[in-house]
């Protein structure tokens, strides 16, 4: 027998029956086939002191909170105080999922201050207009106009050989619990004429950004090379990367950092799934046309730190940031 999520009208007034006939909570749970404790925290929320079990007061109740999970956004519209932490954080460009999980974190005891993302969403889309609706879209990563629009298609990359393929890889990297392994690309300016490198850590989530003057082979290693070389040796062990000639002098990469390079195969972006995701989180702020070139490093260097300080769903909510200090100072 299926048993539903939610206790139902004629369930609740069966609970109320049987209660008058002196049925104990095992029994009933039994008879409705529910837990025990289903009945027990029903029976104990819709009691009163020494006032009896009430199927009519339980189900209005139960009704309400559940056109307020339904209507959560009006949250957003009643309770000011909340909307004006919300709007804080989505200016500083975190995602409405990072906020409620921001929320949750910080206001554990509050559900006034709690709010699906679901709810800021459908806040942002569908309750708010003009320069406003505007302003708040164009904080979220992908700026869309509305919600569901198809990513666009993921650009082809050139093959060459004397590589080592991704398919090679240690399984302690595959699963993420031993830090120190990196994915890495090139995220490219307008008419392909300018770059600015990208590393992730693949357990922590922490980026690195590498301002790039050159486009070539041993440039580019170089100098990924150097921005990963500030981090003890136990926390730059691989790094992943696609097939773009831009790396065809990995073994000058490895030779400086002492990292092993592993390739992900042809047209295969979600090989290297956290970079990509990154690479898409800095559109936000390098839009598609960008000129690298003129680009000043401390710009670089502040959104690379809005990157880390952002708290993280995967990581429980913490920031890359303080995940990988974490990392560094047990090293040291």
């Amino acid at each position: 027998m299926k048993i539903l999520i939610r206790l139902t009208a004629l369930e609740r007034e069966c609970i109320m029956l049987l209660l008058a006939q002196g049925y104990k909570h095992t029994h009933i749970a039994n008879q409705l086939n529910r837990h025990r404790s289903v009945i027990s925290r029903e029976i104990k929320r819709n009691s009163c002191g020494n006032d009896a079990y009430s199927a009519h007061y339980a189900q209005n109740r139960a009704t309400g909170n559940s056109s307020q999970r339904r209507h959560g956004h009006l949250k957003l519209k009643n309770n000011l105080k909340l909307w004006d932490l919300v709007l804080k954080k989505l200016n500083l460009q975190w995602s409405p999922q990072q906020v409620s999980g921001y929320l949750k974190k910080n206001y554990p005891h509050d559900r006034s201050m709690q709010v699906s993302h679901e709810a800021i969403y459908n806040y942002l889309y569908v309750h708010t207009r003009g320069a406003l609706r505007k302003k708040l879209v164009s904080e979220l990563r992908q700026a869309k106009p509305k919600r569901g629009l198809k990513p666009a298609t993921a650009a082809k990359k050139a093959r060459f050989p004397d590589m080592v393929s991704i398919h090679d890889r240690d399984p302690e990297i595959e699963s993420r619990l031993i830090p120190g392994h990196w994915e890495g690309d090139l995220i490219m300016g307008g008419y392909n004429r300018s770059a600015l490198g990208t590393l992730v850590e693949r357990t922590t989530r922490f980026t690195l950004l590498i301002p790039l003057d050159y486009k070539d082979s041993d440039f580019v290693t170089a100098s990924f090379a150097n921005k990963i070389n500030n981090f003890p040796e136990r926390l730059r062990k691989s790094m992943t990367y696609d097939q773009g000639m831009e790396m065809s002098s990995h073994d000058i990469f490895s030779n400086l950092s002492k990292a092993k390079v592993y390739f992900c195969d042809p047209h295969s972006p979600w090989q290297r799934g956290t970079n990509e995701n990154t690479n898409g989180l800095l559109r936000q702020y390098f839009p598609k046309g960008t000129d690298f070139t003129k680009v000043p490093a401390w710009l670089i260097e502040e959104v690379q730190d809005r990157l880390n300080e952002r708290p993280r769903a995967i990581l429980n909510f913490n920031t890359p940031k303080e995940q990988i200090a974490q990392l560094v100072a047990l090293n040291t």
